[in-house]
């Protein structure tokens, strides 16, 4: 079976957002990372070379497939910034029409700027996926 890719390494957070981002995407990944870390009490560390992940949660699927995952994390690309969430419960999905202008993919929150979101939704969208993930894999 192959490796999962995605693992923690000692990249520097700080580094990879100077790199990548524009001063509204820093202001942005800055308070990302202060309610990341106020949700799993975790810092930030870097998750392979471009997601910004805090706490960690092993996992195991039904196929037998195991590895290590973020519990909240959130990545830079492009013009745009994503939130990883497990959005898949009915609540969780209605949450999404108040949340403002966004794209959803199967677990990738796509926006380019925090301020079109209603954070509040955010954030509880980022506490579902969380209890969600912890849930299914302990």
């Amino acid at each position: 079976m192959a490796d999962n890719k995605t693992k923690p390494t000692n990249a520097s957070v700080e580094d990879y957002i100077a790199s990548r981002a524009d001063a509204q995407q820093k202001a942005d990944c800055k308070e990302l990372i202060t309610l990341f870390k106020k949700l799993t009490h975790h810092p930030p560390k870097m998750w392979g070379p471009s997601i910004v992940g805090h706490g960690i949660c092993r996992y195991t699927y039904e196929s037998g497939r195991s590895g290590e995952m973020p519990l909240a994390a959130f990545a830079i690309r492009g013009r745009q910034l994503v939130v990883y969430l497990d959005c898949e419960n009915t609540e969780q999905r209605a949450m999404l029409s108040r949340l403002g202008k966004h794209k959803m993919g199967k677990s990738c929150l796509y926006f380019k700027r925090l301020g079109d979101l209603d954070k509040s939704v955010l954030e509880q969208l980022v506490i579902g996926s969380i209890s969600s993930v912890k849930s299914k894999y302990g």
